[in-house]
């Protein structure tokens, strides 16, 4: 996690969960005047409603407006993470074992970057991927982004 990520994690984590939610993870693309803020919050019992993402998004933007971390001019978007919820922590990897994942890493491992498979597991710092009938521990250091492949059935 960059240093930026780790001080906005810092900032929002305690306002997102100090409203009842569960802070999911967090997304930041800086790009000049298009910048965006993604915060992603789920609530397991009830679900994540547009009421909830604007509840959340003002105690964000007031709690933004007095820390400043952001120097620029940004889009804060407050969401759901979805059937699709991408993958931030190693405990959500463990806790989506046994589904199927898309993963993208920052360099490649074994020629390749992008990987899709099902979550096995976690050992130690490595998440094990089944891809085919070939299991993979990729560092968890190394994935760049990760996201559930939604079952519809």
């Amino acid at each position: 996690m960059s240093a930026k990520l780790k001080q906005l994690e810092d900032i929002l984590r305690p306002v997102v969960e100090g409203l009842g939610y569960e802070f999911w993870g967090i997304e930041y693309r800086s790009q000049g005047h298009h910048s965006k803020l993604r915060v992603f919050i789920d609530d397991v019992e009830n679900g994540i409603s547009v009421e909830d993402c604007e509840k959340v998004s003002r105690q964000i933007s007031g709690v933004m407006d007095v820390e400043d971390p952001i120097q620029t001019e940004y889009t804060l978007e407050v969401s759901s993470p979805g059937m699709d919820r991408p993958l931030f922590r190693l405990e959500q990897y463990e806790a989506f074992a046994g589904h199927q994942v898309q993963i993208r890493l920052r360099m490649a491992f074994e020629g390749r970057r992008k990987f899709q498979g099902l979550i096995k597991g976690v050992e130690g710092d490595d998440v094990i991927l089944l891809v085919d009938d070939h299991e993979y521990m990729l560092p968890f250091d190394s994935i760049e982004r990760a996201h559930i492949i939604p079952v519809f059935e």
